[in-house]
């Protein structure tokens, strides 16, 4: 029997490396996406264009704009000078944001009462207007602060940011790339294999061998595990040497937390290969499958804020799982029994989607 799915192995390794365009798509893509995220996708705000619509000729107000003019937050992009043009610029989403100041803005400061100034914030782009709304509410306290005329008791906020002291966003998408990436690979590689078989015509010599369902399906299953696997150091590798990613946990538990999971993603990609007639449709089945499980993961949004259904249906998909782990073992240096709370879920779901995907190549051979 081992001979046997040995072979399949390495008729199935040698078909994919065989293949000029199959080793571009399985090894230049993943880079490309790799620098494609870590530069493109970014959780900062910066050099966000900003409209300066000063009605106001005081000192006071000068300053403030100048404030808001050297703050690297912020870009001044036009100066409009009536309600209509700032209004045609929001409209038009040249700026971001158009800051109001009133016309009686520096005589109220120099008299000691309350003035304000107004933001308009283009909320078209929700967390683009949240961050924008944070940096100037920063600027206007400091500079009211400054001008207090008595002066408040000093409160100072010790920040220490643990587990990534830069702040550099990629230290959060590079761990998750490793999941994402990889999956879809996995599941592309074991999804198209019977598809595959079926296209070329040796589905029916598949059947007529002395290889049995099971035997077939791990056959199957072997290759598109350890592309996976091969796929997701890939990605570790030029997150190492080119982004400078830390890496402070055990790679054992990396390790075997990817195996498990490549066995979850195969299982997928199997079930979706037993009924798919055609490469383009066992392709299709896997981003129908692929896009829904990035977006509950918790890739982009954090599971934690999502509503209490979609974050019980997230708990079945292993890219969540998969995700704590990765981040974990790169930031955190998080422990082996840590990490098992998260890999023994994926093992459950591994073994459920192995199964199905075992009636379902079942029945595809007979």
């Amino acid at each position: 029997m081992w001979r046997r799915i040995f072979a399949l192995v390495l008729k199935e390794l040698t078909s994919l490396w065989k293949d000029p365009k199959t080793r571009a798509v399985l090894l230049v893509p993943p880079l490309m996406q790799v620098f494609i995220f870590s530069y493109a996708a970014t959780f900062e705000v910066n050099n966000v264009p900003l409209a300066v619509w000063n009605e106001d000729n005081g000192a006071v107000s000068a300053e403030l704009v100048r404030r808001f003019a050297a703050s690297p937050a912020f870009r001044v992009a036009a100066v409009p000078d009536h309600p209509a043009a700032a209004a045609a610029l929001l409209d038009a989403k040249d700026v971001a944001a158009v800051l109001h100041v009133a016309q009686d803005f520096s005589a109220r400061v120099l008299a000691g009462r309350t003035a304000s100034v107004q933001l308009l914030l283009d909320a078209r782009r929700s967390n683009t207007a949240l961050l924008v709304n944070g940096y100037a509410a920063t600027i206007v306290q400091g500079f009211a602060l400054e001008r207090q005329a008595v002066p408040v008791a000093p409160i100072a906020l010790e920040v220490r940011e643990w587990f990534n002291p830069t702040l550099d966003p990629q230290w959060f998408i590079l761990p998750g790339l490793v999941a994402v990436l990889s999956l879809i690979v996995s599941m592309l590689v074991s999804s198209l294999s019977l598809a595959r078989e079926r296209e070329l015509g040796t589905f029916e010599q598949l059947l007529v061998t002395p290889l049995r369902p099971l035997e077939i399906m791990i056959g199957k299953a072997v290759p598109a595990v350890i592309v996976g696997i091969l796929e997701a150091h890939i990605v570790i590798a030029a997150a190492r040497l080119w982004f400078a990613l830390p890496f402070t946990g055990s790679i054992a538990v990396l390790e075997a937390a990817l195996l498990v999971y490549m066995l979850a993603g195969v299982g997928v990609g199997l079930a979706i290969s037993s009924f798919a007639r055609t490469q383009q449709q066992a392709i299709l089945g896997v981003f129908i499958y692929a896009s829904p499980a990035i977006v509950l993961s918790g890739f982009a949004s954090p599971v934690e804020n999502m509503p209490e259904l979609v974050e019980w249906l997230s708990r079945v998909d292993p890219v969540r799982w998969m995700l704590v782990v990765a981040r974990g073992v790169f930031l955190q240096d998080m422990p082996a029994e840590v990490a098992l709370q998260a890999i023994w879920p994926m093992a459950a779901i591994a073994a459920v989607l192995l199964g199905v995907a075992t009636v379902s190549v079942r029945r595809a051979l007979r």
